[in-house]
C-alpha cells in the first residue's frame, strides 16, 4: 500500500486509526501535547515587550500592539499552518517526531560520504536539540510560575529559586514511580488552565479594546521595520518563545492522532492563548508600568496566590510532558542504533508509552537544576531559550520537504510551501542567534554533547561490526567442521545472539573451540528494529533451518516496540515455525566485547574511541535489554581493538 493510500485508510477509520476522536484523547492532548506552549503566556509576551522597552521599565503602546500582533501571527503561521496542517501529515504509520522522519527517509543505513549520510547527521543534530529543550523548558516554566509570588510579596524574591529547585527535584524524583497517577489529572488541570487564560484575557480586552488593532499583521511589520534591527531582532527572538511548544504536536502524534491534536488546538488552545496575549497587551496599554509581570496583572489581587498555584501545577505538567518526551526519544534512538542500550523501565503494565530511563532522568535533572542556579530567573533563562528550538524547527521543515518529495508530491508546490515556512524558521533562528552569548550557548552545548555521543556510537558500532564480520565463520565452513570433528552433544537447547543475519556468531564458534561441545538443539537469534513504529506478531519471526535441530531466527520489531527474546521465541513456536522443545529451559549465549582503543589511523580519533569504549562499558547488559532472565544468560567475552 502506498503512503498516500495508507494515510487515506487511516483517515477513514477516525482519528488516525483510533476509531474516532474521543473526549479522553482531547483531554490527553491538552495535558501532554500543549503543556509547554500552554504555559508560554507566563513569560513570552513579557519578554517580547521588554525587548522593545530599551530598559525604561515602561511599555510603549506601539511596542505592545506590535508584540501582540507578532505573537498572534507566529501562532497562526508556525503552529497552526506549519505544524497542525502541514507537518502532521508527515507521519510514519501514525508516529511522529524527528526520529520517525529519519526512518521514513531511510537515512539510518546511509553510506559514509553520501548526501543521505549528511542528512542523517542533520537529523541527529535535530534529535539532540530536543535534549537541550528538555533541560530548559522545566526550568523556565516553573521559574516563571513561582515568580508570581513577587507580585504581592516582593520580599519572597529570594525564595523563588529555592522553591523552584524543590519543585523540580520532586518532578524528577517522581519519574521512577511512573506518571500514571499524575497523568489522570493532566487533562482536567490543563483544561482549567486554558479556561482561566481565556477568562483573564477577556477581562483585559474589555477594559482596553484598542488592543484589537493587533489583529492586523501590518502592526507587527510596521513596528519591526521602524524599530531598528537590534530591537526588531530582540523582539522576534522573544516572541518566538510563544511557539516553542509547537514541536510537541508532531512528537506526540503517535499517542493521540492528528485529528485529536488539531481539534484541541483550533477549538481551545489557540483561542485561549490568543485571548490571553491580547489581554496582557490590553493591561500594558492601560498600565505601561505593569511590564514586570503582565500575566499576573490580569488577575484581581485576591486571585494572585491561587493563580500562582494553578500556574505552578500547569508548569509541572509541562515539565513532565517534555521529560516523558525525552524518554521516548531516547528509546527510539537506542532501538535505531544511535545510542547505547540503557535500562528502560516500563512504569505501567497497560500503557506501553509510559517509560522511565534512569540514566537520562539523572542527567536531565542535573542540566535543569544547573540552568535554574546559573541563570536564576525566567528573564535570564529567556536568553537561553529559543535558539535550539528554532534550529530544530528549521530542520523539521527541511526533512518534511524531503519526505514530501519522496512521497511524490509536486516539487514546485513543495519548494513553495516548505520554502515559505523555512524562510520564517530562518528569520526566527537569526533573531535567536543574537542571544547566543546571553545564554543560548547552554542548550546548544547540551545538544552538541548528545549529537557527539550519537555519532560516536553509530561510528563505533559500525567499526565493531566490521571486526565481527571478519571473525565470523561462514555457515558452510562451520557445518563442515562439525562433520570432520563431531563435538560432544549436550542434552539441552542453546540460543546464540547475533547482530548479523548470516554467518556463525562469535560466541558459538568460541564456545565450540574451547569446550568441544554443543547443545543438541541450536538457535541463532537476530533481533532487528525496522524503520516502522510497530511490527505485527504475524511478521515477528522469520525462521530458516541450517541443519537438523539447528535454526536461524530473525525477530523484527518496530522502533516504538520493546524487543523481547522470550516473546519472539514464543511467537515463533505459536505460529508453528519452531518446534516447542526449543523453549525448554533454553540457555542464551551473549557476546560481550571489551573495546580497547588503539592509537592508529583505523577507526576514529583516540578521544572518540575512548568515549565509545566508555559508553560501551556502561550500557545496559544485552540480556536484560532483550528481557532474557538472568539465570538463562551466559556471556562469552571477546576483546576488540578499534
Amino acid at each position: 500500500m502506498s503512503q498516500a493510500a495508507d494515510r487515506e485508510a487511516r483517515s477513514r477509520h477516525g482519528a488516525d486509526g483510533r476509531g474516532g476522536t474521543r473526549p479522553a484523547l482531547l483531554l490527553g492532548a491538552l495535558g501532554v501535547v500543549y503543556g509547554d506552549i500552554g504555559t508560554s503566556p507566563l513569560y513570552a509576551f513579557k519578554e517580547a515587550v521588554r525587548a522593545a522597552s530599551h530598559g525604561t521599565g515602561t511599555a510603549e503602546p506601539a511596542a505592545v500592539i506590535g508584540a501582540v500582533s507578532l505573537i498572534l501571527w507566529a501562532l497562526i503561521l508556525i503552529v497552526s499552518m506549519k505544524y497542525a496542517v502541514l507537518i502532521l501529515r508527515a507521519d510514519n504509520r501514525g508516529e511522529g517526531g524527528i526520529v520517525a522522519m529519519l526512518a521514513l527517509l531511510g537515512a539510518r543505513h546511509a553510506r559514509p560520504g553520501t548526501w543521505q549520510a549528511l542528512l542523517l547527521v542533520v537529523g541527529l543534530v535535530g534529535a539532540a536539540l530536543l535534549y537541550g529543550d528538555g533541560a530548559i523548558t522545566p526550568a523556565i516554566s516553573v521559574l516563571s510560575a513561582v515568580e508570581g509570588l513577587k507580585v504581592d510579596a516582593p520580599a519572597l524574591d529570594r525564595f523563588v529559586v529555592p522553591i523552584t529547585l524543590a519543585i523540580l527535584i520532586g518532578v524528577f524524583l517522581v519519574q521512577s514511580k511512573g506518571v500514571a497517577f499524575i497523568g489522570r489529572i493532566f487533562g482536567p488541570v490543563m483544561l482549567a488552565w486554558f479556561a482561566v487564560l481565556a477568562l483573564l484575557g477577556i477581562g483585559g480586552i474589555l477594559h482596553q479594546p484598542e488592543i484589537l488593532r493587533a489583529l492586523n499583521p501590518f502592526e507587527a511589520l510596521d513596528f519591526l521595520t521602524h524599530a531598528g534591527w537590534r530591537v526588531s531582532f530582540a523582539m522576534l527572538g522573544a516572541a518566538f518563545l510563544a511557539v516553542t511548544g509547537g514541536e510537541a504536536m508532531y512528537a506526540d502524534l503517535g499517542h493521540f492522532g492528528a485529528r485529536a491534536i488539531r481539534q484541541a488546538w483550533f477549538a481551545l488552545v489557540l483561542p485561549a492563548l490568543v485571548i490571553n496575549y491580547f489581554g496582557q497587551g490590553a493591561v500594558l496599554l492601560a498600565e505601561p508600568g505593569a511590564i514586570e509581570n503582565p500575566f499576573y496583572a490580569l488577575a484581581p489581587d485576591w486571585a494572585h496566590f491561587p493563580l500562582v498555584g494553578l500556574a505552578t501545577l500547569a508548569t509541572v505538567i509541562a515539565s513532565q510532558a517534555i521529560i516523558s518526551g525525552v524518554f521516548s526519544l531516547t528509546q527510539q534512538a537506542i532501538q535505531l542504533g544511535f545510542l547505547p542500550t540503557m535500562r528502560i523501565v516500563q512504569t505501567a503494565s497497560d500503557e506501553r508509552g509510559q517509560i522511565y530511563v534512569p540514566a537520562v532522568n539523572a542527567l536531565l535533572a542535573v542540566a535543569t537544576l544547573t540552568a535554574v542556579v546559573v541563570f536564576g530567573s525566567s528573564d535570564a533563562l529567556a536568553g537561553a531559550y529559543g535558539i535550539a528550538v528554532s534550529l530544530l524547527m528549521a530542520i523539521t521543515t527541511l526533512l518534511a520537504a524531503l519526505i514530501a518529495l519522496k512521497w511524490g508530491y509536486n516539487p514546485v508546490a513543495v519548494a513553495a510551501v516548505n520554502g515559505f515556512f523555512l524562510v520564517i524558521d530562518l528569520v526566527f533562528l537569526g533573531a535567536n542567534s543574537v542571544k547566543l552569548f546571553e545564554g543560548g550557548w547552554f542548550p546548544l552545548v547540551l545538544a552538541g554533547l548528545v549529537a557527539l555521543m550519537m555519532l560516536t556510537w553509530r561510528k563505533g558500532t559500525a567499526i565493531i561490526e566490521e571486526t565481527r564480520a571478519s571473525l565470523r565463520m561462514p555457515e558452510a565452513e562451520f557445518l563442515e567442521r562439525l562433520r570432520r570433528d563431531p563435538p560432544v552433544r549436550l542434552p539441552c537447547a542453546a540460543a546464540y545472539l547475533s547482530s548479523a543475519t548470516h554467518g556463525i556468531p562469535l560466541p558459538l564458534s568460541r564456545f565450540l573451540e574451547r569446550s568441544h561441545a554443543l547443545a543438541e538443539r541450536l538457535l541463532i537469534i537476530t533481533a532487528l528494529y525496522e524503520e516502522t513504529p510497530t511490527v505485527p506478531e504475524d511478521r515477528r519471526a522469520e525462521v530458516s533451518q541450517i541443519a537438523p535441530d539447528f535454526y536461524r531466527i530473525i525477530l523484527r520489531y518496530g522502533f516504538m516496540q520493546d524487543a523481547s527474546i522470550p516473546e519472539g521465541l514464543a511467537c515463533a513456536v505459536g505460529h508453528g515455525l519452531l518446534p516447542p522443545e526449543f523453549l525448554d529451559d533454553v540457555t542464551v549465549f551473549i557476546g560481550h566485547e571489551t573495546v580497547i582503543p588503539k592509537n592508529d589511523r583505523r577507526g576514529m580519533s583516540p578521544w572518540r574511541e575512548k568515549l565509545f569504549a566508555f559508553m560501551q562499558r556502561n550500557g545496559e547488559r544485552t540480556g536484560a535489554y532483550f528481557c532474557v532472565p538472568t539465570r538463562q544468560v551466559i556471556e562469552v567475552g571477546t576483546e576488540i581493538e578499534i
